[in-house]
């Protein structure tokens, strides 16, 4: 789609107070499009807008020009009398609220300023007013802006800054796969009256288009079809009977509001459920645009009016589009089963849309705090998915520092088996602590060779084993200790290179002593060991005899002392002197 540019557009800004913003409904869903200020300096940048549910927004286009703000009539409740630009005359301007629109004054799109501090929401058309219709014929585009951004604007225009606007909708449509997606929410039933006849007629006039658009990928539509279920009480009721299949899980309203002739309710169902099947056999043939031939072909060859809303003539019109009538068939299964549709069960699930509530409340966690639930594939779009959302990433080990968030995304260092990566998350992530070397081996070099595994990882870092030299990141090479001479340097010495180590021998049959750095000869070695041998018997001999020598000595001292206690009790000796003369009484 090409851009729609005009120089001279003006765009009014409209300060609308609280009366506005709360007669309009807010809505989940928001969705928005981009303004980019370029002028004045210190407004330049780019801010996000909410499109409205009222006026025409230039979907994949842009809007050039400038922000016009009236000095007086703020409310915007009347004429624009006084109102004036640098490039047209005063013509007149009212708020969403009253009698006209900014287009009525020449304006090319409304700017609406909330006018307190909230995220952005999507204005709606005040049906309670009464307004609704005159809202509908509103063409321009509108939406709104934050409170603050508002303020800004209003500054700048009111100490006289020229402020110069584009109005981006380029990105305003669904488009993950550079095609739009949307969908189609229709019915069968052609006994409605005007409504009925204005969808088939429209069904008509926008197949060739849809055709094209769908033949060569611009776009990826989805077909979808409204049923009600029966309460439990009424399920055996003779209403709920004649309007639902599948004992009272699907229901239509009567085509004729009428239970007593024509076509029932379930009989519009199950032509609802026939469509819907005929889409999802065509676009398993990759063919999802026969869709809208059969709802054309049906329409005309089938109507309620001539009786021939049925399965027969359902069936005809399957076969001359080619499409297989059975597996159809088998995708509608058995209206009267007392058992859920798979097929119908998905579009209550779709019409019920509880993606507007969810977002609603996964937009109020702090990010990065969200829940699964929050991060699903229905709910937003995984920014990590491209190009690893421009955040550090190891692929060998399958590790990223991108983290999907409901907002966007965030590049955060992560958290893996317990070991903490460390840096900037956009361009360097590093294992670090205790248990760093089990993932990835830390980052660090590490290679195998001749059944000999050797690794730089330390739990400080990325360090060079003994016999290698290098970064210890990305590279470690082997120290050659036998030309550096840093081993096997005695004159006989032989010296061997080996990945990570060096063995050492020496020449002329001598024997190579590692202790020593030395070489030997192999018969000296034999007597040096004999001689030793032989003194350590000989120590081992006159260790012996020395220690019996001892033994007897300190036995023959411990005798003598004993004896001579035992002769002092009965007889005097030499060099004990007079003593008391004791009698003894002794008993034999």
């Amino acid at each position: 789609m090409t851009g729609f540019r005009s120089a001279g557009t003006m765009l009014r800004l409209l300060v609308c107070a609280l009366f506005l913003l709360g007669s309009c409904h807010g809505r989940f869903v928001v969705e928005k499009n981009s303004l980019k200020v370029t002028a004045p300096e210190d407004l330049k940048g780019t801010y996000e807008c909410a499109i409205g549910n009222f006026g025409v927004p230039q979907y994949g286009g842009t809007m050039v020009g400038f922000v016009a703000y009236p000095k007086a009539n703020k409310k915007a409740c009347k004429d624009f009398d006084d109102f004036t630009s640098p490039t047209s005359p005063s013509r007149g301007l009212s708020p969403l609220s009253c009698s006209s629109t900014g287009e009525n004054a020449g304006a090319a799109a409304i700017l609406v300023a909330d006018d307190k501090d909230e995220p952005l929401i999507t204005m709606d058309t005040p049906e309670e007013s009464g307004r609704a219709d005159y809202l509908e014929n509103i063409t321009i585009p509108s939406a709104l802006i934050t409170k603050s951004f508002g303020d800004k604007l209003k500054k700048a225009i009111a100490n006289g800054d020229m402020v110069n606007v584009n109005l981006d909708w380029r990105e305003a449509l669904p488009h993950p796969d550079e095609r739009v997606e949307y969908e189609f929410w229709t019915n069968s039933n052609d006994e409605c009256g005007p409504k009925c006849d204005s969808q088939i007629q429209f069904v008509k006039s926008f197949k060739g288009a849809a055709h094209v658009l769908e033949k060569k990928g611009y776009t990826q539509f989805t077909p979808h079809y409204i049923t009600w279920y029966c309460p439990e009480a009424f399920i055996l009721s003779k209403q709920c009977k004649s309007q639902c299949i599948n004992h009272g899980r699907y229901c239509a309203p009567d085509p004729e509001q009428d239970f007593s002739k024509g076509y029932d309710g379930k009989d519009v169902v199950v032509q609802n459920l026939r469509q819907v099947c005929v889409f999802k056999v065509a676009k398993e043939h990759k063919k999802p645009w026969l869709w809208w031939d059969y709802v054309t072909d049906f329409a005309i060859r089938c109507p309620m009016k001539e009786k021939k809303y049925t399965k027969e003539c359902a069936d005809g019109v399957i076969k001359s589009l080619g499409l297989d009538h059975k597996a159809i068939d088998k995708c509608i299964g058995n209206p009267d089963a007392d058992e859920e549709n798979p097929v119908l069960k998905a579009e209550q699930d779709a019409q019920l849309d509880k993606g507007p509530v969810l977002k609603a409340l996964c937009a109020g966690f702090q990010e990065t705090t969200e829940p699964p639930v929050c991060l699903s594939e229905d709910i937003q779009t995984n920014e990590c998915l491209e190009n690893n959302g421009g955040c550090w990433q190891d692929r060998a080990a399958n590790i990223t520092a991108c983290k999907d968030t409901f907002r966007g995304r965030v590049c955060e260092c992560p958290v893996v088996k317990g070991v903490k990566f460390v840096g900037d998350g956009y361009t360097h992530c590093e294992a670090s602590g205790s248990g760093r070397c089990e993932i990835n081996n830390g980052g660090c070099w590490k290679e195998t060779k001749h059944g000999h595994t050797y690794s730089a990882c330390t739990d400080d870092g990325c360090k060079c084993p003994d016999g290698f030299k290098g970064d210890g990141t990305h590279k470690c090479e082997d120290i050659d200790e036998c030309k550096e001479r840093t081993a096997c340097q005695c004159k006989e010495c032989r010296c061997k290179n080996t990945w990570g180590s060096y063995e050492c021998g020496c020449s002329g049959g001598l024997l190579y002593m590692k202790e020593h750095d030395t070489c030997i000869s192999k018969n000296a070695a034999k007597e040096v060991g004999w001689s030793f041998l032989w003194v350590t018997f000989f120590g081992l001999v006159a260790a012996g005899i020395g220690g019996y020598a001892v033994y007897k000595y300190r036995i023959q001292r411990y005798m003598d002392s004993e004896i001579r206690a035992i002769m002092a009790q009965y007889m005097p000796l030499d060099n004990q002197g007079d003593v008391p003369n004791h009698s003894h009484h002794i008993e034999m």
